[in-house]
């Protein structure tokens, strides 16, 4: 039994590129909401796969290397072509070429990332699953909230999609979810990020996942200066 569980991680990790390859079909079809919902539960896979590899003990460099490979595809190229395909059907012609940023700021962030050390307890720049669920709302808001979609479906917030993906790659620290324990005065600010998202998802549902990326964000520097002010004193 130990010796198939040890392959649990890798296995959840090909469950995530799996998810990007069908994702990309259904992309090109023009299911944008199917894509984005197979993003959502790569996002769970990828977050399960680090959490189990741990859990047994089998963390090692092959598991990471094959999460980074997942990723630029699931991460990287199916984000992309799914703001492709928003541009495309919004008119902005060979522009929507401009979508493909994406998968080569993602696959730059993930190739630093692997080799940056400072990134074992937090980020540096945004996570692309946190990118690729920012950018995964939009087909889901114009899914299930399609009376949003006036505020959103323009040339100039699709550019700020594409434009928000240079996060991947800044000097800006953020938070990683990697609790090393619960209580409150240690997690305070992730346990209020917490918080805020739950609420924000009951009342605003698939608008609120742009959103919460934000905040997490906004609570990653607010994180950030506490931090440095506690080294101070």
């Amino acid at each position: 039994m130990r010796s198939l569980l040890k392959h649990l991680p890798n296995a959840m990790t090909c469950g995530n590129l799996l998810c990007g390859c069908i994702g990309l079909v259904m992309a090109m079809r023009g299911y944008l909401d199917v894509a984005a919902w197979l993003i959502l539960l790569a996002g769970a896979l990828d977050f399960g796969d680090g959490f189990v590899a741990r859990m047994l003990n089998v963390s090692g460099p092959f598991g990471k290397e094959l999460d980074s490979l997942a990723d630029v595809v699931t991460f990287g190229v199916l984000p992309a072509t799914i703001v492709f395909q928003l541009m495309w059907f919004e008119g902005l012609g060979s522009i929507s070429y401009l979508a493909f940023l994406i998968a080569v700021l993602s696959a730059l962030r993930l190739a630093n990332f692997n080799i940056d050390t400072r990134q074992s307890d937090q980020f540096i720049g945004v996570p692309t699953p946190a990118n690729s669920i920012f950018i995964a709302a939009f087909p889901l808001m114009s899914r299930y909230q399609p009376t949003l979609d006036a505020y959103w479906k323009n040339d100039i917030i699709l550019g700020m999609i594409v434009g928000f993906s240079f996060l991947l790659v800044a000097e800006l620290p953020l938070l990683a979810f990697k609790f090393k324990s619960f209580g409150w005065r240690d997690n305070q600010v992730k346990y209020i990020f917490l918080i805020v998202s739950v609420l924000l998802l009951l009342f605003l549902q698939y608008a609120a996942i742009p959103l919460i990326v934000i905040l997490y964000i906004i609570f990653s520097v607010i994180f950030n200066e506490r931090k440095s002010e506690r080294v101070r004193e």
